[in-house]
């Protein structure tokens, strides 16, 4: 008497690994389609930022967060100096300059109610910082890369008038922005990625994937 095989046969075999191959490709698209989505995205607040800055210095004759007359121009709450440059560190929090707002985190309220960025204009509300796609805080400053620090990038050549950096963005990501913003080199040029806490910017051929980076880029 035979006994019938309780086993897979090849075709069958063949089917289920077509099958997770094919599911297995649409996952792996579909994260790349995510990546994507976020690299753009990242772009856009980049573009975003120091478009506020330029129509807001066109518009009225001075740089926002650094406007002494702000209170005049757009009803803000606090006024800059009035130096032509954005003070503070980039991802300066509420009162982190003592009893004194930094312009850098005022420069969110002056931009927002000349209606230039969307967002909260209350400065010391939790919704007022804002992130970017990938969960990390975006944030603008004019201080000198060599001396203060941008991010954590201090390479005395990176000058700007002001730059805009944002964090928590992974190697893979950064690697993309900087061949979609500049010239796909993160230790050079405009836009540079440095490894959150350390000091120095990171050449894409030695930038790990994994690793988070603040990106700054600039203007």
């Amino acid at each position: 008497m035979k006994t019938k095989s309780s086993g897979f046969t090849l075709v069958e075999l063949a089917i289920v690994l077509v099958i997770i191959s094919l599911l297995m490709g649409g996952i792996l698209k579909g994260q790349e389609l995510i990546n994507s989505a976020k690299v753009k995205n990242l772009a856009n607040d980049f573009r975003a930022v120091s478009a506020a800055y330029y129509g807001y210095l066109d518009r009225f004759r001075a740089v926002p967060g650094d406007d002494k007359a702000a209170t005049t121009h757009v009803g803000a709450s606090k006024e800059g100096d009035g130096d032509g440059m954005i003070e503070g560190a980039w991802n300066a929090t509420y009162n982190s300059e003592g009893s004194a707002q930094s312009e850098s985190y005022i420069f969110w309220e002056h931009v927002r109610r000349a209606g230039l960025l969307s967002g909260s204009t209350s400065t010391n509300t939790t919704s007022y910082l804002p992130d970017n796609a990938n969960g990390g805080r975006i944030g603008i400053t004019g201080m000198n890369a060599a001396t203060a620090g941008v991010g954590p990038i201090t390479d005395s050549g990176y000058k700007a008038t002001f730059f805009v950096c944002s964090g928590n963005i992974n190697g893979r990501l950064a690697k993309q922005l900087d061949t979609m913003l500049d010239d796909g080199e993160t230790s050079a040029g405009s836009m540079r990625a440095a490894k959150t806490e350390e000091s120095s910017s990171v050449t894409t051929a030695n930038m790990n994937d994994a690793d988070l980076h603040t990106v700054c880029v600039a203007n």
